[in-house]
């Protein structure tokens, strides 16, 4: 595929006077077979699963005009980072094979969050898939009149995305979406990531997802240090098994509709994540004291009423709560009256399963 698109890349002349802007919204996503160790140029050391959200996205804008060569500015909320902007401009240089044409292109990013900068969302697989996708927008341009989204290539974007941030992969797609080689799906891949959105029972295509801002601070470890450290991890290779495993039961799970599956290896995915954090060299901690709390309290919770809520971690200490819509009234009043309370400043966002990227206008 790759020789495909870097054959397919737009290598003529920007035309004198092309100019314009193209905007796109991206969301962020959840796994639920955790993607924790690389291999090779940024592919999975095994796959993974995500649900797709919908209110935690990255709004990003580019402006762009004709140019002797590229010149490149960043904006985040209205302000220029140009720390940030140096990240990604290293991203167009390294991967310029793909992107010829940037080098006759002034470019202005305007990016925004549609979640609080501080709520601890991850929002390099938002951010960095709006970007690319903006960018795959600017070429169609290039190669002929854009028809909007219906125009999208999705394995390209999800494969582009991958390069520039790991799961970027998986935010392309409505629903839920696999990254990485697995027997147990066709056309899966460790250089995209393929839907699942026509493969999964009803119940999980409205999902919800609660998120618990435990605390909004900066990790003390980056994901990306933490993926390193995997390297040398001596429970890399049993948690890769396992992984692969998890993978094969929550597929079929996903089928069916089977929650208690869902539940069992949701969970154990979000704990395995954070016990090989402990488990490395050095090792570190990145959950809070009122993470365990909120885990002990939904535990507890879904015991005495039965209602199958659950909840995953990402590589931080905030929470995400699982649960069916059918059951929504009842988890949001909980989380209200009990959960809040350890929550930083009472914060949380209610979120859903989406639908993937949003053209703007």
């Amino acid at each position: 595929m790759e020789n495909k698109w870097l054959n397919e890349a737009f290598k003529g002349e920007v035309p004198s006077g092309f100019q314009g802007k193209v905007g796109w919204q991206s969301p962020s996503n959840i796994a639920l077979v955790k993607y924790w160790g690389k291999k090779g140029k940024q592919n999975p050391q095994n796959p993974s699963i995500s649900f797709t959200l919908s209110e935690c996205c990255s709004e990003t804008f580019i402006s762009f005009e004709k140019a002797d060569r590229l010149d490149f500015r960043f904006f985040f909320e209205g302000k220029e980072n140009p720390a940030f902007g140096a990240k990604i401009e290293k991203f167009l240089l390294d991967y310029q094979a793909f992107f010829p044409f940037i080098n006759q292109l002034a470019l202005t990013v305007e990016s925004r969050n549609t979640f609080p900068h501080s709520s601890g969302i991850a929002s390099s697989a938002s951010s960095m898939s709006a970007f690319v996708i903006c960018l795959l927008d600017i070429e169609s341009k290039l190669v002929g009149p854009s028809t909007g989204s219906g125009s999208l290539d999705l394995c390209k974007a999800s494969y582009l995305s991958r390069l520039a941030s790991g799961s970027a992969a998986r935010s392309v797609y409505p629903k839920m979406a696999l990254w990485g080689a697995t027997d147990c799906y066709k056309d899966s891949s460790d250089e995209y990531a393929v839907s699942l959105a026509d493969d999964i029972h009803s119940v999980f295509k409205t999902y919800r997802d609660s998120i618990l801002i435990v605390s909004g601070e900066q990790k003390s470890v980056s994901s990306r240090a933490g993926h390193a450290l995997m390297e040398g991890n001596p429970y890399a290779p049993a948690r890769y098994a396992q992984a692969n495993e998890n993978i094969k039961n929550l597929l079929s799970a996903l089928k069916s509709g089977d929650l208690d599956t869902f539940i069992n290896i949701t969970e154990s995915e979000a704990l395995q994540l954070h016990a090989l954090m402990m488990c490395s060299n050095p090792s570190y901690i990145l959950m809070k004291p009122n993470t365990l709390n909120l885990i002990n309290e939904i535990r507890e919770f879904r015991q005495e009423t039965k209602i199958p809520l659950c909840f995953t971690l990402d590589a931080g200490p905030n929470v995400h709560l699982l649960y069916p819509e059918s059951e929504a009234e009842k988890v949001e009043d909980y989380i209200k009256n009990v959960l809040a309370d350890y929550c930083d400043r009472d914060r949380w966002i209610i979120d859903h399963v989406g639908e993937g990227p949003k053209k703007l206008q």
